[in-house]
């Protein structure tokens, strides 16, 4: 029995069977608990939306942790009795928490709507990974007033852009996708070569480079001071800068297709829950919970069944907008990712 833990009522039995992708559950889950590791952000609306239907539905109760992604992944390689059930994380950690086995192998047999994921997240099914429940992108934020027409990733290389652009630091969710980026814009493959074009096409961009920043926030204060008329960025953070000083930004899908996250949920090997867990991801994937995530918290929806309206969809990274855009090898970025944050800092921090 785990530390903390306290069924109220023992999960009894389920009997479940499957009508129009939904579970239909005949079970004695009253009084039952999961543990949900979750990202420190939007916890309130992230309840409200999908916590707290789920356990009206199935009259358990829900333990939400938070925290961010290194943290919740270190305290459970930590702890080989963590009372964690269900973790959301990014496809970096998540692929970390895979590859050092603490995860089961995901049964989608368990799981109807998953079937109804878009196909750009397929990878992860095939690798028996948990399944993405949410997504975002990094393209470019720029401003029209200082500067012309950017259309692609390698327009910032311009030596017109120099001192004015900004990119994701490596430590960031989006830093490995700038390795991918420059591996492109080299014309090389970062998953054969080790990354090694894309560092010397981020020794190119230097010149251009005012700051590798660590949080999203901080573009909004150095666009409207002028200090930067470009960055590489997620939609999420051009969704928070609306007003007058940063009237003249706008955010592109470059011509290469933006680079996709993936937010996924994973099952703890170690878990006591799996049944409920896996309850717990169905729900998390059904149109009713993607509808009230994009609604409320706002998060992008992966379930291709969800129909946004367009001032929702315009917000957020849509189905039609992802299968566009690329994805990140992970499993490449993890293998290689102590020699390029050595990299990364010779060659922009020195």
């Amino acid at each position: 029995m785990k530390l903390n833990r306290i069924i109220i009522v023992a999960l009894l039995f389920v009997t479940v069977f499957v009508a129009g992708g939904q579970i239909i559950v005949s079970a004695q889950t009253e009084g039952a608990t999961l543990v949900i590791s979750n990202f420190g952000l939007a916890d309130e609306k992230i309840i409200e939306a999908v916590v707290k239907p789920f356990e009206e539905k199935y009259g358990c109760t829900v333990i939400y942790e938070a925290g961010t992604n290194a943290e919740r992944l270190t305290k459970l390689k930590n702890d080989p009795n963590t009372d964690v059930d269900v973790i959301y994380l990014s496809q970096q950690y998540a692929q970390d928490g895979f590859s050092a086995g603490l995860f089961d192998e995901f049964d989608y047999s368990q799981v109807p709507n998953a079937d109804f994921v878009l196909e750009k997240a397929a990878f992860l099914r095939e690798g028996l990974q948990g399944p993405a429940v949410t997504m975002n992108r990094l393209g470019i934020i720029y401003n029209t007033a200082e500067v012309g027409e950017i259309t692609s990733f390698a327009d910032l290389w311009k030596p017109e852009l120099a001192g004015k652009i900004a990119i994701p630091d490596i430590g960031t969710t989006f830093g490995p996708a700038v390795v991918a980026i420059a591996s492109n814009y080299a014309g090389t493959d970062y998953k054969s070569d080790g990354g090694e074009g894309a560092f010397a096409a981020l020794a190119e961009l230097k010149p251009n480079i005012v700051k590798t920043y660590s949080k999203s926030s901080d573009l909004k204060n150095m666009f409207a001071s002028g200090e930067i008329v470009a960055a590489m960025a997620a939609e999420f953070a051009y969704n928070t800068m609306g007003d007058d000083s940063t009237a003249n930004l706008v955010f592109i899908d470059p011509t290469e297709g933006a680079y996709l996250n993936f937010n996924t949920v994973n099952i703890v090997k170690s878990s006591e829950q799996k049944e409920l867990a896996y309850l717990f991801v169905n729900h998390v994937l059904s149109v009713e919970s993607q509808l009230a995530g994009a609604h409320i918290v706002p998060e992008s929806a992966v379930n291709t069944e969800v129909v946004l309206e367009p001032e929702v969809a315009a917000k957020l990274t849509t189905i039609e907008i992802a299968e566009k855009s690329n994805v990140v090898d992970f499993e490449v970025v993890n293998e290689n990712l102590s020699k390029w944050v050595d990299l990364w800092n010779s060659t922009l921090n020195s």
